[in-house]
């Protein structure tokens, strides 16, 4: 823990952007505080508004985003195409056709359970959703109340970073999809 005494906001500014900057997945205004012993949630939310400011002002080629409840410093949209061919995407980070359409459908029918994804896919999706859950995509979130109490699934907080999401309500919306 770094205690806050004794440090102006420009060095706590420069304490949390090197936080931003040395994770590899989002941190929450509450570990920050944690982490930085005095420092207030409205005080870490300020200077995360600061360097996003900042950010714009100087036209950087990288943001401090929200996704999964908590922030991190990304690359802008725009030098994605550059990054990605410099990237090699390993084979744990890519899903199947089979693994998103079963993500796909737990995401939006959350909670739901197994019989319900197979209804939809016309397919037997234990294995596949097992394999979800190792990936940390998809959890259990409990049992539902027909007979035999099956399990219900649902999606992660895992699931809302690989996706870069702040919440579920921002998967797009069905009718916006485009069918092939």
């Amino acid at each position: 823990m770094v205690p806050l005494e004794n440090k102006s906001p420009d060095e706590v500014k420069r304490i949390v952007e090197a936080l931003l900057f040395a994770v590899q997945e989002p941190i929450s205004v509450r570990k920050i505080s944690e982490i930085i012993e005095g420092a207030e949630a409205k005080e870490i939310r300020e200077v995360i508004q600061q360097l996003r400011e900042e950010y714009d002002a100087h036209d950087r080629v990288f943001q401090v985003e929200e996704i999964a409840n908590g922030f991190q410093l990304l690359s802008r949209p725009e030098y994605h195409e550059w990054i990605s061919k410099i990237r090699k995407k390993s084979g744990e980070n890519k899903l199947s056709q089979q693994a998103l359409e079963t993500l796909s459908i737990i995401a939006y029918k959350q909670p739901i359970i197994r019989a319900e994804i197979e209804a939809i896919r016309g397919v037997q999706s234990g294995q596949m959703i097992r394999t979800l859950i190792e990936k940390g995509l998809v959890k259990i979130t409990g049992r539902d109340e027909v007979l035999g109490r099956p399990l219900l699934y649902g999606t992660t907080t895992k699931f809302l970073d690989h996706f870069g999401l702040k919440s579920i309500k921002d998967l797009p919306k069905v009718e916006d999809l485009e069918m092939p």
